[in-house]
């Protein structure tokens, strides 16, 4: 009987659970033996594998996080650390392994199969930033849970006619921040792909209070050059010149639970089934997506160490509709 693993990697995205039970059932369904891997990539090395039956799936697909645990793996990005993780696989006779997670995870499944392993990815990161995919698993539940908070705040901030920053995730990506601003009508977003000073900001809020807007939602990525943080400080400090003070919240993980949406369940239901559909099929070595409403696959050489660039239009829509 064909053997699969299937492990989750990196950070955690709402639906990672959808995707897990997804791989699982249609698996023993195509007559295959399931196996799970707990920690990730770090488990692997460490053989932390538990066999996976549709009952020992059922009852998750509503929750976030991952049944099997996730982890950060410096150890695997080693040729001894990749070695002892294939060795492990070897030793458990599993000849198939299926990959949920963002691109440090898809990198990781590269290094499998330029060893020799059969591995398929699944697109998972609320990042929205993995080459291979219109969307990846975890993205929309994450956009609802930052939209949820920008609602609460601009109740306040009108309120007080103040303004508020709200940092979002994004250390690369200012995907989830242009998103967020755009549902939210924030008055101004800052991501890491484009510098955005402080005094520019500053020009922004002042301009939109000369409109007669009273109150504003900036949104920012962590990642941006002037985070949540700085941005305060600068404001603090140039107070009384610039006439703004912003007040800021800082999300942080809190956008990586909550209960997966409809959406998120059912992507992760669709990849993961075309995962296994490819092992049937003696398929190997690439990454499962969406693109134009259609499952594709990437292969793995032209996923890892890239990125999918942020969407010029957003940017310019998000600025458009802030005036």
């Amino acid at each position: 009987m064909v053997r699969v693993a299937v492990l989750t990697s990196g950070g955690d995205a709402p639906g990672m659970n959808a995707a897990i039970r997804a791989v699982v059932r249609c698996g023993v369904l195509q007559g295959l033996q399931m196996f799970g891997v707990r920690r990730g990539y770090a488990g692997l090395i460490a053989g932390e594998l538990i066999h996976l039956g549709p009952r020992e799936v059922g009852g998750i697909i509503h929750q976030a996080g991952t049944m099997l645990e996730t982890s950060r793996c410096e150890e695997f990005k080693t040729d001894t650390g990749q070695r002892a993780a294939i060795q492990q696989l070897h030793d458990h006779d599993i000849s198939n392994v299926v990959v949920i997670g963002g691109n440090g995870s898809q990198a990781g499944s590269f290094a499998l199969a330029s060893h020799g392993i059969r591995v398929i990815g699944i697109a998972s990161t609320i990042d929205n930033d993995l080459f291979g995919t219109d969307v990846s698993i975890g993205t929309s539940t994450a956009l609802d849970t930052a939209l949820d908070a920008i609602d609460c705040l601009r109740v306040t901030a009108a309120s007080h006619e103040r303004a508020f920053i709200v940092e979002v995730m994004g250390r690369h990506s200012g995907y989830l921040a242009v998103s967020a601003a755009i549902a939210g009508g924030a008055e101004a977003v800052i991501i890491p792909e484009i510098d955005t000073e402080p005094d520019e900001l500053a020009r922004q809020l002042h301009a939109s209070r000369e409109r007669g807007k009273k109150h504003a939602i900036v949104v920012v990525a962590e990642g941006a050059k002037y985070d949540a943080d700085a941005l305060v400080r600068y404001f603090d400090l140039h107070a009384a010149k610039i006439g703004v003070q912003l007040r800021m919240t800082r999300l942080g993980h809190v956008q990586r639970g909550g209960t997966p949406g409809a959406f998120d369940r059912i992507l992760a239901s669709r990849l993961g089934a075309a995962a296994i559909d490819l092992i049937g099929r003696g398929q190997a070595g690439c990454l499962v997506g969406l693109h134009r409403g259609q499952i594709i696959q990437t292969p793995l050489s032209e996923v890892a160490g890239h990125s999918r660039p942020l969407d010029p239009t957003l940017l310019e829509l998000a600025r458009a509709l802030a005036t």
